[in-house]
């Protein structure tokens, strides 16, 4: 497609189409689909190629984006995917889960009168289709140096770590204590926002780059520690957060009261093994929800109430609207789906007797409690530092927060051991646990390299 100056002026922002409200409810793929390519073309033509592209100043891995939109309006698909991969290990998880509102698309400068170009979904569209015309990393060049690096977690940071590791001609060993990879991306995140076959796709395309992962196995208990340090050159640590932030509310140690990680992972494992029993903590059939907490693990939650047939589902968060810290497109989503928000309500306490029957909050200069049958906490999460690490000289912060205070970026207090991703920052975005794995796999690289 041609350039043409202003094309944002006649050409308005499109989704691509969404999935009514009424069918995405009773089902769990993901209710965004996809460009095709004159549709991809004529919503990367609306990009203004800004001077300075606030766009990719906002993003946290700092994406090409201005350029890798020209190269979609041109029609250059490959070359698009292949800038896409320089910044970002997993350009299509983050075009799926990224909050582009409060990032790429709300810094775009089209935002103030016209409305963002469509970023992310451009994103999703170019690793989808590319991949399916067979496009993959060309690693041709790429020449073994025989250095091998032990990674300690499948999620976001660890994958992204793996990536760049091979691509410096370095071995990648990623174990992860869970049969797929993916971490969160496969076990926390619903699939109406990540269906599980990107995952599959990514993993097909990691193997084929030379990663070698090494699932079910826990380290500390299947393999120790020390095994790593003595059969790698480095270590990488991305083990997420996974510790629920307690909000030692009175009764919620009741029966029907649930911190919201383990309700995720048990609904995605009823997904991926269907023919499992599935978990008690599902059945939320005809049932009151709460659902404590405004960020995207609340709106993740309501959303899954939703569609285990909840008959009323409810978040209740102690800001306003404005105050909530997750994605505005996933609490309108939530929202369409029949979520009510009930906002300026800080929860008090827990009510209940042989079970929970309702969470009492503040309103105004009162109290009031709402009637509930299942209350899921969803009051973020903090790193579950390993035992093994302090026995290996390996500094934490004061709430268990990996240190990395070394002389290279993400270097631990242990010179052969870095870290990076929720258990350095806390509970964080996908795509700032992507930026660490990176850079941390570059630092890794230069250090064995040198």
């Amino acid at each position: 497609m041609k350039a043409q100056p202003f094309q944002f002026i006649d050409l308005p922002r499109r989704m691509p189409r969404e999935l009514d409200v009424a069918v995405r409810v009773v089902g769990w793929q993901e209710i965004y689909g996809h460009y095709e390519a004159p549709q991809a073309a004529e919503q990367s033509a609306r990009c203004l190629d800004c001077g300075n592209p606030y766009c990719e100043w906002k993003c946290p891995v700092h994406n090409y984006i201005p350029n890798w939109l020209t190269l979609v309006r041109e029609g250059r698909l490959f070359e698009a995917a292949e800038l896409a991969h320089e910044t970002n290990p997993l350009p299509e998880i983050c075009g799926r889960v990224c909050p582009q509102d409060r990032l790429c698309e709300g810094a775009c400068t089209l935002n103030t009168g016209f409305e963002s170009v469509t970023i992310g979904s451009i994103e999703k569209y170019i690793v989808d289709e590319a991949f399916k015309q067979g496009w993959r990393p060309d690693l041709s060049n790429v020449r073994a140096t025989g250095k091998r690096v032990a990674v300690i977690g499948a999620g976001p940071a660890g994958l992204a770590c793996a990536d760049r590791l091979v691509r410096a001609g370095i071995e990648a060993h990623v174990f992860d204590r869970h049969p797929q990879i993916g971490g969160l991306l496969t076990f926390g995140i619903p699939p109406f926002k990540l269906e599980k076959s990107v995952m599959l796709t990514r993993r097909g395309v990691l193997e084929a780059m030379g990663v070698r992962f090494h699932l079910g196995i826990d380290i500390g208990r299947d393999i120790a520690f020390e095994t790593l340090l003595r059969d790698f050159d480095a270590v990488f640590v991305g083990t997420g957060a996974y510790t629920a932030v307690d909000g030692r509310l009175p009764g919620q140690e009741l029966p029907g009261v649930t911190p919201a990680l383990p309700f995720l992972i048990a609904n995605a494992h009823r997904i991926l093994a269907p023919e499992a029993i599935p978990d008690p903590m599902l059945d939320l059939a005809g049932k009151r929800i709460i659902v404590l907490g405004g960020g995207d693990t609340a709106m993740d939650c309501v959303r899954t109430s939703i569609r285990l047939g909840a008959a009323e589902v409810s978040c209740v968060y102690r800001r306003g609207e404005a105050n909530m810290p997750g994605s505005r497109r996933e609490v309108k989503n939530a929202r369409d789906e029949g979520v009510r928000f009930l906002f300026d309500r800080p929860p008090l306490a827990i009510e209940g007797g042989a079970r929970v029957r309702g969470v009492r909050v503040g309103i105004g200069g009162g109290e009031e409690v709402l009637a509930a049958d299942v209350v899921i906490i969803a009051f973020g999460f903090r790193p579950s530092p390993a035992s093994w690490l302090a026995e290996h000289g390996i500094a934490l912060r004061e709430q268990g927060h990996v240190r990395i205070d070394g002389g290279l970026p993400y270097q631990t207090s242990n010179p052969r051991v870095f870290a990076g991703g929720d258990n350095v920052r806390g509970a964080d975005l996908v795509v700032t646990a992507v930026h660490d794995g990176r850079d941390a796999g570059v630092a890794i690289a230069k250090m064995l390299l040198a």
